[in-house]
């Protein structure tokens, strides 16, 4: 047995806090449809209730990918840990 103490990451960080709201962001703003249930104002002749649930299209595609590289960092890191903690032993 090793005399190092075991060092457990706690489960919630600022990482995973940041990779939730990656992933409810689009969720909230596409289930709140009073705030963009109107025709003004318009982009290219395009009502704003159309451009901007597309608009959220891509912005879901870009916040999902961050929170995926995040997850993978993050996982990386707790399984370096896991590697040089169980090295010791």
């Amino acid at each position: 047995m090793s005399d190092a103490p075991e060092v457990n990451r706690p489960v919630v960080t600022p990482v995973r806090v940041v990779i939730a709201v990656c992933l409810v962001a689009p969720f909230v703003a596409m289930l709140w449809v009073s705030s963009y249930a109107k025709v003004d104002p318009t982009f290219i002749g395009i009502p704003f209730f159309y451009w901007y649930q597309m608009l959220w299209v891509v912005l879901s595609t870009a916040l999902t990918m961050v929170a995926y590289k995040l997850w993978q960092r993050d996982q990386r890191a707790r399984g370096a840990e896991r590697v040089q903690g169980g090295a010791g032993r």
